[in-house]
């Protein structure tokens, strides 16, 4: 949709705005386009994105631009009120009691330090390309348009997934906080299958109140959320302060009830309470100076908000002995157990606005995140439009909003607990790949020999099936040395031969990853080392939602993306040289 289309009216609704493409006109066009699948497929599976695409030809399909309001401030209250929710509430009772035992800090740690580690390297990308696709723009320029695809669709399944658990959890909150049964709220509808027979109108309402103020403005969004995050700050404060007045040393023993084995089973789990901090890489395109803004408030807020988990699970393990931990509601519980039984109620308006914060940003990154797919046409461009007045992408936002709040009405959180994590650890180590091929690969660049590329292509092959087997190991055999003494050294050996042997192709002037390729190497090994960590079901849920992305794909993306494509080829004007792109968006 070209930019000369402003003057339309936004609110329009026809099939030229879902379905633009030639492929699309009529039922034969749509049969001739079928007939050249194979065809069409070949050529996007080869197609990589420019960091000029993604920056400016892209957002022109908008018709109208996000605006640039935000700060390295708002962008860190985005990231905490993002990532701080039910998470640190519900998950360190459980792993605590069943998993870490009193060592439930190191899991936190160790969870942490992966998320910071995937942090900063979404800094040195968002910089670099402050673009609202977030991870979908950069694989899209590294790695392809197709493992792009697989990556925002799998994003989209778990954003809208989780909004709705969050929105069920809120129902199951406000009612305790109420002092009522957690389904006391809910109607149930004995006609219908067990698991979706406790409709939750409350977790509907709770859900397009959320969007709809995201929809109204960014700006107006983030100043409220960072006010009512202080919220959250005095209440982790009160659980801190009063949790070390009740703190008895004795309770740490023993430290590791369950060995080294349980500590990082616990982390793969409570990595789900760093989730969401990826949200802030989507508010680019509306961050005033992202070169400098971004890492600050991504960096930023990810440091402090591992420190908070670390010491909020001491505080827990110290009040109460980990054996007899609720895995419930273990902090209510415990200040009940040391006197202080009206703390629960502080502890659940915490947690209830932790959801609530979590719910707002999470409605203005997916629908970010969902506005550069729509650019791309991979889902329908009408989903692009961004609204002249409010400069929010009104359509995508109500698109994710209703499809959560359809899952969330019917779905009980048993069914919703059985998506886990495994999609964002493995879009994690997708743009950590990425990053690696940015700065070791130059694809425009003439003066590269091909022993460059099967050099760089030996490497990283390595380093990741070195990370895959370490994960085998552990998975299979913890308690065995062999698998380890071969495939530890073997990620060193991969990683230092790409640092030794394999010279860089682009250093960023703006803000970069330190220790390249050391760090993104072990970002790769910790976010698959935490994939294997988690369970069969886990894995099945990923094959088949995968299987059904594809066939979409398959069906419809690459078709529309296709004619996209052989549309623009005769025009070259959007082919600006990247250093440009960034110089003009950061002035």
């Amino acid at each position: 949709m070209a930019s000369g289309d402003g003057e339309r009216s936004y609110w329009r609704w026809s099939k030229e705005d879902f379905f633009p493409e030639p492929s699309f006109r009529s039922w034969t066009a749509y049969g001739e386009a079928l007939s050249h699948t194979r065809l069409r497929l070949r050529n996007r599976l080869l197609y990589r994105s420019t960091d000029a695409a993604e920056l400016l030809a892209l957002p022109r399909r908008s018709e109208h631009e996000l605006r640039r309001c935000l700060n390295w401030w708002d962008l860190a209250w985005l990231g905490f009120g993002a990532v701080v929710g039910t998470g640190i509430f519900v998950l360190t009772g459980q792993e605590a009691r069943f998993s870490a035992g009193p060592a439930i800090p190191l899991a936190y740690a160790a969870a942490g330090a992966s998320a910071l580690l995937s942090s900063l390297i979404y800094a040195e990308f968002a910089s670099d390309v402050p673009s609202a696709g977030g991870s979908f723009s950069y694989l899209r320029i590294e790695l392809g348009e197709f493992v792009a695809y697989l990556a925002a669709a799998n994003i989209l399944l778990e954003a809208i997934v989780g909004a709705a658990g969050l929105a069920r959890s809120w129902t199951s909150y406000f009612a305790t906080l109420l002092g009522r049964d957690p389904d006391a709220l809910r109607i149930h509808a004995p006609a219908l299958a067990a698991g979706f027979d406790l409709l939750d109108p409350i977790a509907v309402v709770v859900l397009i109140a959320c969007s709809t103020v995201a929809m109204f403005g960014t700006r107006g969004t983030s100043i409220l959320n960072w006010l009512t995050s202080l919220l959250s700050v005095a209440v982790i404060g009160f659980i801190i302060a009063a949790g070390f007045t009740h703190a008895d040393a004795s309770n740490l023993a023993p430290f590791f009830p369950m060995g080294a084995k349980g500590v990082l089973q616990a982390a793969a789990v409570v990595y789900w309470a760093y989730t969401g901090f990826d949200m802030v890489a989507t508010m680019a395109e509306e961050t005033r100076n992202p070169a400098r803004d971004i890492p600050l408030g991504l960096v930023g807020s990810m440091s402090a908000i591992t420190i908070v988990y670390c010491v909020m699970a001491l505080v827990l393990v110290m009040m109460q002995r980990y054996d007899q931990l609720d895995p419930n509601a273990a902090y209510a519980v415990a200040f009940e157990a040391v006197g202080m039984r009206w703390a629960k109620y502080l502890v659940a308006l915490g947690a209830l606005k932790g959801m609530t914060t979590g719910l707002l940003v999470g409605a203005l990154g997916q629908g970010r995140y969902t506005t550069q797919i729509a650019r791309a046409h991979m889902i329908p461009p009408y989903f692009a439009l961004v609204h002249p007045r409010t400069g929010t992408p009104v359509y995508a936002t109500i698109l994710v909003t209703l499809s959560s709040a359809i899952i969330a009405l019917f779905s009980s959180l048993d069914v919703l607990a059985s998506v886990s994590s495994i999609s964002t650890l493995f879009i994690f180590a997708l743009v950590a790949l990425a990053l690696l091929v940015r700065r070791y690969y130059d694809r425009e660049s003439p003066q590269q020999p091909r022993a460059h590329l099967a050099k760089l292509t030996f490497f990283l092959t390595a380093i990741v099936g070195s990370s895959v087997a370490v994960s085998t190991c552990w998975n299979t055999n913890p308690d065995g040395w062999i698998g380890f003494a071969v495939t530890v050294p073997l990620w060193f050996l991969s990683t230092l031969g790409l640092a030794l042997l394999v010279p860089q192709q682009r250093t960023p002037k703006l803000w970069r990853v330190p220790l390249m390729p050391w760090l993104p190497s072990l970002s790769i090994a910790t976010n698959v080392f935490l994939m294997g960590s988690l369970g069969y079901e886990a894995y099945v849920r990923f094959g088949i939602c995968t299987a059904a992305m594809l066939a979409y794909y398959v069906l419809v993306g690459v078709h529309a993306t296709y004619d996209v494509a052989q549309e623009e080829t005769s025009s070259n004007g959007d082919e600006i040289a990247p250093g440009f792109c960034r110089y003009v968006l950061i002035q």
